[in-house]
């Protein structure tokens, strides 16, 4: 019978803590770790007492931690009523301390049954599965007819679910939309209010459940009108769901869309094997034979932003029940005239409006009707530029929008000839601080409905602005972009950097680069370029300008691009940023001639593979010598066979690097002799750090996290004697911190968090003098040796 009483308890014991922290001062800190642990579990008891009911989980799963909050409660009551001496107070500190850790624990225990009973679930409803789940399968049958304790051998499971887990992590950020949660082609939410699409939703919606009908269905509009918030309204629409249930896939195409990449989504999210095809007619064919094979069900797919006509005819078959939705800026006549989506009228728009002008805590500090309809005029019914002109007035006095509305009066002709809606966004552009208008305008570097990660700015912002000193005033910079609703922002966890992803809307996108280009070329602090194919721009191509003098080069290819640079005599780029769509990617020639040049961005975010980078030498040029930092995404790297010798800090995001570790005919501390920073993350097929890694006598920050098959570091390390943070998260593989770590008289943080292989921690690490903080998470079952006592700088556990 399940256990009903736990909420009850847990209930209990948060009320008193509550209660002797309003009444007492006495043991203030820790009572206030506690309530903020038991606040932030109240969800996952809440789903855990449900799940428990529901699934009729023996007492036992639940029993310790019952038990725990029970002797909790008692624990604090104590804490209020006894005059304690100083001994008993430290002593008292300690009992709630291990209170906060154990339940945070127990927790962590009750939270991994529900992920594998979510699992199993999975498994019975999965026809086909991989050798790893099914060896989950296997050790669940194994828990539940042996009745083994689940705290007993929770570190196999956890092993494997955690595994399981990143590589499904790892898979969507493939698919370059870093950050989501949901599947690969799953349909995002739509907004809380959307005012005005009711007539378009039912129109819409009784062309798609029509059983004949129209096979494609065009919405249209210009940029900025909500075509995307209401195609994800309509297919989240229970009539919608109904007559297509699973089968709805959303893809967002773009402005140069790969078709291979696509269908390889759309395989991998419906759990099939994906091949890597070698033409896109192969890969056409073989999404025809997929959706023959559930021609039975209803099949709708959403292919949102299309820019070519063209490409919807690819996905035209012959099949009963296949409807596409199509969302474009442009009319498509193949498609008969298609659904144009009209501006908002009055009533929607001040509705929006007044939704964007409003504080999340629905408190208007000031709002005026007459300046608010003239502001209505000004966005023309464009749900875009109200969003973001009511996000930009938001909690702003009546002087600013006295004073921006009299701006926007003056240029009533603002909306022509189809830039009207980029005219009015620039004035929201205009009216941001001179810094954060800088560091907005950098964002255009990066392609559009993509998800770009905030370590990538850093590495651009702080050496292009001095007042970018580090991740946190960079993160300041992207929350405030965000707030103005420039700018979409995911947090993964909200204390690292390296989980903040940003995404610009490509209307944003296309202000950004009108902005930056609306100086002559030679003049332009940021040169932004979109090659199609290897159609270069005309003063380019032609060779005809003067030495350009920016500071900032973005250059995006296509997946027909063929490396064929023209030259570029570019002096002053300090900063160079290629987006990369090709297998095979060679780096310019010319990036040897800039002499001022201090990071390079090399992200390959489309691709399904990735790209073979060739010409990497060339970094090494005696004229590029002031080169601090180099990130690369998502590509595979021959060798290391250069030299940097001011290289500060390298970047390998999704990387393959196991050969140019192995290939490398020099050392890699001779590569880079002086760098600060090395940071490898999700590089799936690195396998042992070399030796040579551990010459590095000036590295600082040693990052590698999510490479799942490093299974040793080497005894080498002791060797890093300048060596402040190491951080091993997610290395599941590893089995453990090599001794000689004891020798980093000067770390001061290390984290092995999700390193579940690791049964012990060096058994006089009490040497580590410096160390301040100590990241465990998952690692629970195994205990500290004595000598940590010795930490007396250690500031915290987790």
């Amino acid at each position: 019978m399940a256990d009903t009483v736990l909420g009850t308890v847990f209930a209990e014991l948060l009320k008193v803590v509550t209660n002797v922290i309003s009444k007492s001062l006495k043991y203030e800190t820790e009572l206030e770790k506690l309530k903020s642990t038991l606040e932030s579990i109240t969800p996952l008891i809440q789903e855990i007492e449900t799940l428990n009911i529901a699934l009729n989980i023996p007492v036992q799963q639940t029993a310790k931690l019952k038990e725990e909050l029970i002797k909790g409660t008692e624990l604090v009551r104590k804490c209020s009523e006894v005059k304690c001496s100083c001994f008993k107070r430290v002593n008292y500190s300690d009992k709630l301390i291990k209170l906060n850790q154990s339940v945070e624990r127990i927790c962590r225990v009750d939270m991994l049954t529900q992920l594998i009973r979510d699992n199993k679930k999975i498994l019975a409803e999965e026809n086909k599965q991989t050798e790893m789940i099914k060896d989950n399968k296997k050790i669940l049958e194994q828990v539940e007819e042996r009745g083994v304790n689940m705290q007993t051998d929770n570190k196999k499971i956890l092993v494997r679910v955690n595994a399981t887990l990143s590589i499904l992590r790892r898979n969507e950020m493939v698919g370059g939309n870093r950050g989501e949660i949901d599947e690969l082609c799953s349909v995002p939410e739509p907004p809380e209010i959307t005012p005005g699409l009711d007539a378009s939703l039912e129109e819409l919606r009784k062309e798609l459940v029509k059983d004949n009908g129209m096979q494609v269905i065009v919405v249209t509009a210009p940029g900025g009108y909500g075509k995307t918030t209401l195609v994800k309204k309509l297919c989240t629409d229970d009539e919608v769901k109904d007559k297509f249930k699973e089968n709805i896939f959303f893809v967002t195409v773009s402005k140069t869309p790969d078709v291979k990449f696509i269908i390889q989504r759309i395989l991998q999210h419906m759990k099939k094997e994906v091949p890597t095809f070698q033409t896109e007619e192969a890969a056409i064919n073989d999404l025809e034979r997929f959706l023959k094979s559930i021609r039975q069900k209803a099949i709708l797919l959403v292919l949102d932003d299309v820019w070519s006509e063209s490409l919807v005819q690819k996905f035209k078959f012959n099949l009963p029940n296949y409807k596409i939705l199509v969302t474009s800026r442009s009319v498509f006549p193949q498609f008969s005239s298609g659904h144009k989506l009209k501006p908002l009228n009055d009533e929607a728009a001040m509705i929006l409006f007044r939704s964007s002008v409003t504080p999340q805590d629905g408190k208007l500090t000031y709002f005026n009707e007459n300046l608010a309809n003239k502001i209505l005029r000004v966005c023309k019914g464009s749900p875009l530029a109200l969003t973001v002109v009511g996000k930009f007035l938001c909690g702003e006095p009546a002087a600013v929008w006295q004073s921006k509305v009299k701006e926007w009066d003056r240029g009533e002709s603002i909306f022509i000839s189809g830039t009207e809606l980029l005219i009015c966004l620039q004035s929201s552009l205009n009216a941001l601080d001179d810094k954060v208008k800088e560091c907005y305008l950098d964002l255009g570097s990066f392609p559009q409905d993509q998800w770009t990660p905030l370590t990538a700015l850093i590495d651009m912002w702080i050496e292009l602005h001095e007042w970018v000193e580090d991740s946190l005033s960079a993160i300041k910079y992207l929350h405030e972009l965000s707030k103005r609703n420039l700018v979409n922002l995911v947090i993964a966890r909200k204390h690292a950097s390296d989980d903040h992803f940003f995404m610009h809307h490509d209307i944003l996108r296309d202000l950004i680069v009108y902005q930056s280009m609306s100086e002559p070329i030679e003049q332009t602090k940021r040169l932004i370029i979109d090659i199609s194919g290897n159609q270069f721009p005309k003063w380019w191509s032609e060779q005809k300008q003067n030495p350009i003098h920016a500071r900032l080069l973005s250059i995006s290819t296509d997946e027909t691009f063929s490396s064929g640079w023209y030259e570029l005599n570019a002096p002053e780029v300090e900063v160079i940023v290629l987006n990369v769509r090709t297998n095979k990617y060679a780096l310019p020639n010319f990036m040897c001639n800039m002499s001022k040049l201090k990071v390079v961005i090399v992200s390959n975010i489309y691709g399904f593979l990735p790209a073979e980078l060739s010409n990497f030498s060339l970094l090494g040029s005696d004229i590029v010598s002031n080169l601090k930092r180099i990130r690369l995404e998502h590509v595979s790297i021959p060798s290391f066979d250069v030299q940097m010798k001011n290289l500060q800090k390298i970047s390998l995001f999704m990387c393959n690097v196991g050969q140019a570790f192995t290939n490398s005919n020099c050392q890699i501390s001779d590569s880079f002799p002086n760098l600060l920073e090395f940071e490898i993350d999700y590089c799936n097929d690195l396998e042992e750090l070399p030796g040579g890694l551990c010459d590095i006598v000036s590295l600082k920050k040693l990052k590698i996290t999510e490479c799942f098959k490093l299974s040793t570091l080497p005894e080498e390390i002791g060797k890093l004697v300048k060596l402040e943070e190491l951080r091993l998260a997610s290395c599941t593989a590893l089995k453990e911190l090599p001794e000689m770590v004891t020798k980093l008289s000067k770390l001061k943080l290390i984290d092995i968090s999700g390193c579940l292989s690791i049964t012990k921690l060096p058994t006089q690490i009490g040497k580590l003098c410096s160390l301040e903080m100590l990241g465990m998470g998952g690692c629970s079952s195994f205990e500290l040796p004595k000598s940590i006592e010795n930490l007396e700088r250690l500031k915290l556990v987790k």
